[in-house]
């Protein structure tokens, strides 16, 4: 056996007795030991390894005379006794320290192994050239990444590589836009990767989310105990319209109004934003365009006959559909109606729209889909047996939910019903399809979440904390579904496991009156519109803010 050998075993001897006592059996004290402790094999040390321990402190750059013992002098007799164990073999000087081992006491152990320890830890990171390590670190997950930064400064230098980062932010699904926010916090003469900063800023972010960890909401006042009927989010400005007959442009960073778009002679319904262009349906029969920045309506579409019920908007093309059981194409920049779609024969209550299909589901209990070009009606989907509520198109399935407490998968292609799903009591009020996953809201108080490929309800959002009446509205959001509800609370899930996470927002008059009748998110920011029926609520929107660190900033 090799120095190295020998070494390694005296080594394990000394730790065997530190951890489980002379008589070999473990002490009660429940410690661990402790992995990693940085040894390489003697062929990574050197390419001709130390005959002696003494020489092994040489090439390791330490004096060959290292502190000594100062109990006493030497004990008479030590010469000879060296002299003795080095005319031993390999296999007898083994023997031997074996047995002194296990005649020394703790504190005796404890001094060898602070005097051998050192000897066999190498930072293998520093030995490795720039490209090399580099690698070794890219297997390594982004918190490791984080702790291994604080090794030293080399290390650090290392792992705040851009491009590194730039990995694994693209391994998290970060995107570029978020890594052009360099951190202002970065001490002088520290070079900061910007995508380490967005990794770094999007893992705050997803904590306060799912922790809670915000600040108090901002809270909007402005349509008095008028009813929200629908918000809508984009950038810094939130746009809530109410059947008041006006639509109110809010700062989300502020919470102030910063203007009221009038014009409307009828409640508004529905709405739709792109930057800061609005489009609004209202019960006067007409659509108008507004630039939510001036404030000013850029155009009145006329055309239908009766209220203005829903609508959605791709591109530069808005359809929205009516109680006059009729749907219409207009392209926004124009405000000219370019196509007319009949068929319906009841009010059209849905629409989807994916830029070249329309989809349609109305009181008639059918499910239509268009070719707007042609105004031509492809499929008639028929299946349900009472209206239709909610619609979701993904451009290969069309989703539709009823009264009659069914939600219908179809084939956009052929009109086949691919699968019915049941399971909700009642009225599907609100869904949302992304990457083939359904979620939907219910009036039965429950939130699903379906395969539509398998048609398998993959989870049911319930339990002790589900919500206690119907489900209002609902939002994907960072993989985790909002839900909304007329019991008064905002409730978030894990879209994975369907686990409850938390309420985040929990109204004053929940339960006695208190509705969030909409909600609206982005990757930082929750919109909820509130208040009640019986005046227990006042009215109001609840912005929270998730990305505090920017936010004290800002503030400092």
């Amino acid at each position: 056996m090799g120095f190295y050998g020998t070494l390694k075993l005296i080594f394990y001897k000394m730790k065997r007795k530190l951890d489980h006592g002379p008589d070999g059996r473990p002490f009660p004290s429940g410690k661990k030991h402790c992995k990693g402790n940085g040894y390489l094999s003697p062929s990574c040390l050197v390419q001709a390894p130390p005959t002696t321990f003494g020489d092994l402190r040489l090439a390791n750059g330490h004096s060959a005379q290292r502190r000594r013992v100062t109990s006493g002098p030497p004990p008479s007799g030590l010469q000879d006794w060296l002299h003795i164990f080095q005319t031993w073999s390999g296999p007898e000087r083994l023997l031997a320290l074996d047995e002194l081992i296990d005649r020394c006491e703790t504190s005796q152990v404890k001094h060898m192994m602070q005097v051998i320890e050192p000897q066999f830890q190498r930072d293998f990171i520093s030995l490795l050239p720039k490209e090399l390590a580099l690698y070794v670190l890219t297997f390594l997950a982004p918190r490791d990444l984080l702790q291994a930064a604080q090794t030293c400064r080399y290390w650090r230098i290392l792992a705040e590589d851009n491009l590194l980062w730039r990995e694994k932010c693209r391994e998290e699904g970060v995107s570029e836009s978020a890594s052009s926010r360099r951190r202002k916090c970065a001490r002088p003469g520290v070079a900061v990767s910007p995508w380490k900063s967005a990794y770094i800023r999007q893992h705050r972010i997803e904590n306060n989310w799912r922790k809670g960890d915000t600040r108090e909401p901002l809270v909007l006042k402005g349509h008095d105990d008028h009813v929200i009927t629908c918000l809508q989010f984009s950038g810094d400005l939130i746009v809530s319209g109410s059947d008041d007959n006006t639509l109110k442009v809010w700062s989300a960073i502020t919470g102030k109004c910063l203007r009221t778009l009038t014009g409307h002679s009828g409640g508004v319904w529905c709405s739709q934003m792109s930057v800061a262009t609005v489009i609004s349906g209202s019960t006067d029969r007409t659509l108008r365009v507004w630039d939510a920045e001036s404030g000013e309506c850029v155009h009145t579409l006329y055309g239908h006959t009766s209220t203005v019920r829903c609508m959605h908007l791709h591109g530069n093309r808005v359809v929205s559909g009516s109680r006059d059981t009729t749907l219409r194409v207009w392209d926004v920049s124009t405000g000219r109606c370019e196509h007319v779609l009949t068929g319906h024969v009841a009010a059209v209550r849905c629409v989807q729209y994916d830029g070249r299909r329309v989809v349609s589901g109305g009181y008639d209990y059918m499910v239509k889909v268009w070719d707007p070009e042609t105004e031509a009606c492809l499929h008639t989907l028929q299946g349900h047996t009472n209206r239709v509520y909610s619609l979701q198109f993904d451009g290969a399935f069309v989703v539709s939910g009823s009264l009659d407490t069914s939600i219908r998968v179809w084939d956009a292609e052929t009109g086949g019903c691919v699968h019915t799903l049941t399971g909700h009591q009642s009225l599907t009020s609100g869904m949302e399809l992304r990457d083939n996953i359904l979620v939907s809201g219910n009036a039965d108080s429950t939130v699903r979440v379906w395969d539509v490929r398998t048609g398998q309800c993959l989870h049911t959002l319930q339990g002790p904390n589900k919500h206690q009446s119907a489900v209002t509205c609902l939002q994907f959001c960072r993989g985790l579904v909002l839900s909304s509800s007329d019991d008064g609370t905002v409730k978030l899930w894990d879209l994975k496991t369907g686990a409850w996470l938390r309420d985040v927002v929990a109204l004053q008059s929940r339960g006695s009156g208190g509705v969030v009748w909409r909600i609206r998110a982005s990757d930082t920011r929750l919109v909820c519109a509130a208040g009640s029926r019986n005046g227990t609520e006042e009215t109001k929107l609840l912005v929270l803010d998730f990305d505090l660190d920017d936010r004290k900033k800002e503030t400092d």
